[in-house]
């Protein structure tokens, strides 16, 4: 028998199977949700070593005669003021999964979603404008567990304001949802058109609209250099064509 989601207001939506009806694989959820939690990061915290810290270039007393323990710099790691070991330096956390793999886990967070039916589809359209007590009263109805996901689309921008006020509540547009963000929330709320896009993306049918984007820019990124590069080239090759008939 296929899963079905309620449909807040009355009536049920049926689910796709290859979605929504997928063994629940521990170990791909969590590396992709470690992966996109890492892709978070902005790997910005930096210290400096003791070659880095200002000052400390004379030797602070002579060496012998002191009875002080001999010291060659008052930036040591081990002097107040000085000089940090091993500390963090800025760096990137990202890693790489997989596109399959990224997709089974998704698949995964949805099927656990639909078989604790803590998924339900609603129409967007019923907010002709914002109402945050529309909202709440459509999560009180249906009895939600907080933390709650709300996925949209970018044409459904005022149901979207009817939501983002209420506590423990998230917003957020269907193209940008991951797995973490599915498989942290204990409820799902989506619009029906935001749920045939997930559905989409669970599948394989499409890709995200944040991996597309990235993509293109990458690709217009090497275009633009493989362009630079022609015309440096046609450049030179011009300059020795006159160099010769000179």
């Amino acid at each position: 028998m296929p899963r079905t989601a309620p449909k807040l207001g009355g009536g049920k939506v049926n689910l796709n199977a290859t979605a929504f009806e997928a063994t629940f694989n521990m170990p791909i959820v969590h590396e992709s949700v470690r992966a996109e939690l890492n892709a978070r990061r902005r790997g910005t915290a930096s210290t400096l070593t003791r070659g880095e810290v200002r000052g400390g270039g004379a030797k602070p007393w002579r060496q012998k005669g002191t009875g002080r323990a001999r010291a060659g710099s008052s930036r040591s790691p081990i002097w107040k003021g000085g000089g940090t070991v091993f500390g963090p330096s800025p760096r990137s956390y990202t890693f790489k999964v997989n596109r399959k793999v990224r997709r089974a886990a998704l698949r995964a967070a949805l099927s656990l979603h639909a078989e604790r039916e803590s998924l339900a589809v609603f129409d967007p359209s019923a907010f002709a404008a914002p109402s945050t007590k529309q909202a709440a009263g459509l999560l009180a109805d249906w009895g939600a567990s907080v933390p709650t996901l709300v996925l949209l689309t970018e044409a459904e921008a005022v149901a979207g304001k009817s939501f983002r006020n209420l506590p423990r509540v998230a917003v957020m547009p269907v193209d940008d949802a991951g797995v973490a963000d599915v498989i942290g929330a204990a409820s799902l709320l989506v619009s029906e058109a935001a749920l045939t896009e997930l559905t989409a993306r669970a599948a394989g049918e499409v890709e995200s609209a944040g991996a597309d984007s990235i993509a293109t820019s990458a690709g217009a990124e090497v275009a633009a250099d493989a362009e630079e590069a022609g015309d440096a080239e046609e450049a030179g090759e011009a300059e020795e064509a006159g160099e010769e008939s000179s």
